[in-house]
């Protein structure tokens, strides 16, 4: 983009709020990224998270210094309070009750729109990535958690208390796992990135899973959703029962929304899902399975398109309204 285009743009800051990194970039009017920037959550107390998020989006702002800045908006990972900009929990920050929007807003300046990260990944598919077009979206990612959210009808739903479509923290097993938001049970606790690590550790240590210990070097550093996966096909017994138990219940989870939702067009994304091309496929095949039979009629399944950009760019274009031109 040329100095003088540069000049004239009106672009929305969005920010990608996670337990390891903040991202944050300036996007205009019709979803393309402009000037982006990266930055490692070492210290995970709100003072300092919101230090970081200040120093990205200065980096993001200089990269494209003559574009006017109109709006802001995060996606956090976490539950929050409505639209009051107050994250409820964060498990992956270890936050209970931060008032995020308003420490933000004193920090740059400017208001700020908090939203759920996957609120904002599943707007940015739906205005330029794989939902582009679709009036009736479910989005689901499984990364270092499990988190989903609705689009109906063109509007996102948030619900009476903001936190509509939180697959993650639905529960499947009474009284299981501990999950980090506090509860028992969740589908995250068993199937979330975090957790699969937590799992996999454990049935190293009681001596279940020689090939996970020798797939990761001995080093549980090493310990990944995709490791999982290898050790669970060559018949790892450790392995594959925590894969299989997490794989189950996710078809099961995302199969039942769709038959409750009836979504046009279902977006799978996050790492987990990225790095394991055969649990992406193992659970369209699942949803086929046990979707209700007139919810699957015409309903396409889509790996995210947007990558990692989902989010900021879904974050920046709901600040802003919407998108020039989308429905």
């Amino acid at each position: 983009m040329s100095p003088e285009a540069l000049f004239s743009t009106e672009v929305a800051l969005g920010i990608d709020l996670g337990g390891t990194h903040v991202r944050a970039a300036l996007v205009d009017a019709r979803g393309a990224i402009v000037s982006c920037a990266k930055k490692r959550v070492e210290d995970r107390a709100p003072a300092a998270v919101v230090e970081v998020i200040g120093a990205a989006a200065s980096e993001a702002q200089q990269g494209a210094a003559q574009a006017k800045v109109v709006a802001c908006g995060v996606g956090a990972a976490g539950q929050l309070r409505g639209d009051t900009g107050v994250v409820a929990v964060a498990p992956n920050l270890g936050w209970r009750d931060v008032p995020l929007g308003s420490m933000l807003a004193k920090a740059l300046g400017r208001p700020v729109r908090v939203v759920n990260d996957l609120s904002a990944a599943a707007w940015g598919e739906k205005c330029v990535g794989a939902a582009r077009g679709e009036r009736d979206v479910y989005t689901v990612f499984v990364g270092s958690g499990v988190g989903s959210a609705v689009i109906a009808n063109g509007q996102l739903v948030l619900g009476a208390s903001g936190v509509a479509g939180e697959l993650g923290h639905t529960k499947w097993v009474p009284d299981g796992r501990l999950c980090g938001c506090g509860e028992r049970g969740c589908l995250e606790a068993y199937a979330g990135g975090h957790n699969l690590i937590a799992q996999m550790r454990e049935a190293i240590a009681a001596g279940e899973s020689p090939k996970l210990s020798a797939l990761g070097g001995g080093d549980l550093s090493r310990l990944t959703a995709q490791v999982l996966e290898e050790a669970a096909v060559t018949g790892d017994p450790g392995a594959r029962r925590i894969y299989e138990q997490a794989v189950s219940l996710l078809c099961l989870a995302i199969a039942n929304q769709v038959t409750v939702l009836n979504p046009a067009r279902l977006i799978l994304g996050g790492g987990v899902l990225r790095h394991s091309p055969k649990t992406f496929d193992r659970l369209v095949e699942g949803i086929g399975r046990f979707a209700s039979a007139t919810s699957r009629q015409g309903l396409k399944i889509s790996p995210a398109a947007l990558g990692d950009d989902s989010g900021l760019i879904g974050a920046a274009l709901l600040a802003r309204g919407g998108l020039l031109g989308s429905g």
